[in-house]
């Protein structure tokens, strides 16, 4: 990316990380435990925090808890909105905003920039391939920017318009998200009519519920009962018994595993390696819930599965989500 094209945009040596809301601590303590920076930001712009020559300590990777980064950041000095407009749009075309102050002036330069959708989506969508900019004001006249960040949705999150009715739980805005990621990384599809799932812990049922919604069937088992809803959907057959304690060869050929279980990371990773090692399914996504400090080793070692991603959604608090397309 060449910043020198206007003598008024001023490249930053380092790289921003753009923190999930009201968590910038886990962030902070993840750039610490797992990459070793321990210094504070040279720079914080709310949530977005800035440190200088930092890159090898990446090694190339990102951080689980940062939803975008800034990988070649600069500040822009301008006069007017319709300036700093241009000066973005000379860059490239997408521009998201994030904002800690300066709100309707972030707004005003918004209005001027080619349109992007910023609006709530409703599930299911594609997301898109194209590069997506990011930018700061820090006060009235100057920005913090990037054009090159490590997400292509706007401030690196996806929002959902949410259904207040009918899933059983909100943890079915998980699923949502993860499968659209999935399919981003891996352009997988997602779960449709004439798939079967097998899915772990699913009481009280909100991925079941999103499942059945895209058409696909679900062999659903826990403990306790699925919402009465579910049970009585022809789509969801339900087996009343600690999912992680079937096998596979007793479950048989699934198109998709999924759990969200609270378990240690230790028995999920065990379970993760059941499946894959059965050749009985193609397709996983799993919650790795955190119990208290974050194994960092243990992590690795999720991570270094062939074909697979781990992400950490929008709609996570203290966990991790793991994908594996095969």
């Amino acid at each position: 990316m060449n910043c020198q094209k206007s003598s008024k945009i001023q490249p930053l040596e380092g790289v921003c990380f753009l923190a999930f809301p009201e968590q910038t601590n886990l962030l902070l303590s993840e750039l610490s435990e797992r990459f070793g920076i321990t210094s504070a930001p040279d720079n914080a712009y709310g949530d977005l925090l800035f440190y200088k020559d930092i890159s090898a300590k990446l090694n190339g990777k990102t951080p689980y808890w940062a939803r975008t980064c800034l990988l070649d950041p600069f500040i822009l000095k301008f006069d007017s909105i319709g300036e700093a407009a241009t000066e973005l749009k000379s860059l490239q075309r997408n521009w998201a905003p994030y904002q800690f102050t300066c709100f309707r002036r972030a707004q005003l330069i918004q209005e001027k920039l080619p349109y992007i959708n910023l609006k709530e989506r409703s599930f299911p969508y594609k997301i898109p391939d194209s590069p997506m900019g990011l930018y700061t004001l820090i006060d009235e006249h100057t920005l913090i920017a990037s054009a090159l960040t490590t997400s292509p949705l706007p401030a690196g999150a996806v929002h959902f318009i949410e259904d207040h009715e009918n899933p059983p739980s909100r943890a079915y805005l998980k699923i949502q998200e993860s499968l659209l990621l999935a399919d981003y990384y891996f352009k997988c599809g997602l779960p449709s009519e004439g798939q079967k799932c097998f899915e772990a812990g699913a009481c009280p049922g909100g991925w079941t519920w999103v499942l059945t919604e895209l058409g696909a069937s679900v062999f659903a088992v826990d403990r306790a009962e699925l919402d009465e809803r579910l049970m009585k959907n022809p789509l969801v057959t339900f087996k009343a018994h600690d999912a992680f304690t079937l096998t596979p060869q007793e479950i048989g050929p699934v198109d998709w595993v999924f759990s969200d279980v609270i378990c240690y990371p230790e028995r999920l990773l065990k379970w993760i390696h059941t499946w894959l090692d059965s050749g009985q399914t193609k397709k996983m996504i799993c919650t790795i819930k955190m119990q208290g400090e974050i194994d960092w080793a243990l992590i690795k070692e999720f991570e270094e599965i062939p074909n697979s991603r781990i992400v950490h959604l929008n709609y996570n608090k203290h966990e991790l989500t793991f994908i594996n397309i095969n």
